[in-house]
């Protein structure tokens, strides 16, 4: 075990290219797949205050919830808005990764690479055959 932690749902791509980038490193982090354990208030609001974004910016908004509840609606306040994410866990955008270097959504995947203590072991290509490491564990683009 690393001490890098990822929030992760096995179903979405740019989750699963995350999390093998951060195996690609030589670190073996913590899953917690927040579907099914969704992190405290407390863990979320401190995940929004460590990545330095917004509410409104880790709101996932192409989920059935989203146009439900109406969460569009600018006169929700982030108190609101943090009360619906923990009632409906999937309404929390992912990737969020945490290492001793920051926390951040890694939305692209490759934003990982940004915060990861050791670097790519060798080539990395995402699901859809985007080539992110070259064999020397160096980044394309």
């Amino acid at each position: 075990m690393s001490n890098i932690i990822i929030y992760h749902n096995p179903a979405c791509g740019t989750s699963r290219n995350t999390l093998e980038m951060i195996r690609n490193s030589g670190n073996e982090p913590t899953i917690i797949y927040y579907l099914d354990t969704p992190p405290s208030h407390d863990e979320l609001v401190k995940l929004i205050a460590d990545m330095g974004i917004t509410v409104r910016a880790l709101l996932r908004k192409n989920v059935e919830p989203y146009e439900q509840l109406t969460l569009a609606d600018e006169q929700l306040t982030d108190e609101q808005l943090i009360g619906f994410m923990l009632q409906h866990p999937i309404l929390i955008n992912r990737p969020i990764v945490v290492t001793p270097m920051g926390t951040r959504l890694c939305r692209p995947s490759e934003v990982v690479l940004d915060i990861l203590p050791e670097s790519q072991k060798g080539a990395f290509t995402k699901e859809d055959g985007e080539k992110v490491t070259d064999e020397k564990g160096k980044r394309i683009k």
